[in-house]
């Protein structure tokens, strides 16, 4: 599967806006809604905070990768932000999260599912891409990115 193809650069936010996990989910979402991906904002909103009640996917390392399965579409979706400020989780290693990767995959799609949330996986275990990311919204290290540079550089890894 080539996620590459899953992402689209107007679903890349640099500054999420948000404080918490609910307010990051819900700009992701409508990120996906706003540029065509998905048509029903309340139905996966809701299918990906059913999935974070069941158990958060904090993944550690300040990174996280809501998702969920859903009827709403019919390939895969991914929606990329950049924390403004690091967000508390629940991760399981209990640290705030400022990488967020949001995936909506086709319900009858587990395989292209399961596949997808490892690719995603593969982005923040390549070396060095975790830190540049990191750095987007540090005011005191970094210069402004783009959505175009982010984009290119998490779809380089994909």
């Amino acid at each position: 599967m080539d996620l590459s193809q899953a992402i689209d650069i107007k679903n890349v936010i640099v500054a999420l806006p948000g404080s918490d996990k609910a307010s990051v989910i819900s700009e992701l979402v409508k990120a996906l809604v706003e540029s065509g991906k998905i048509s029903s904002f309340h139905e996966v909103y809701e299918q990906v905070m059913e999935r974070e009640r069941i158990r958060s996917t904090g993944v550690g390392k300040g990174f996280a990768i809501p998702h969920c399965k859903t009827t709403a579409v019919d390939k895969v979706h991914i929606a990329f932000g950049v924390c403004v400020e690091s967000i508390p989780f629940e991760s399981i290693d209990g640290e705030p999260v400022k990488l967020i990767a949001l995936l909506i995959s086709p319900a009858s799609q587990t395989g292209a599912h399961i596949q997808a949330l490892a690719g995603i996986s593969r982005i923040i275990t390549s070396v060095g891409v975790r830190e540049k990311l990191y750095e987007i919204n540090n005011p005191e290290t970094s210069c402004p990115w783009t959505a175009q540079e982010v984009y290119n550089l998490i779809t380089s890894r994909l």
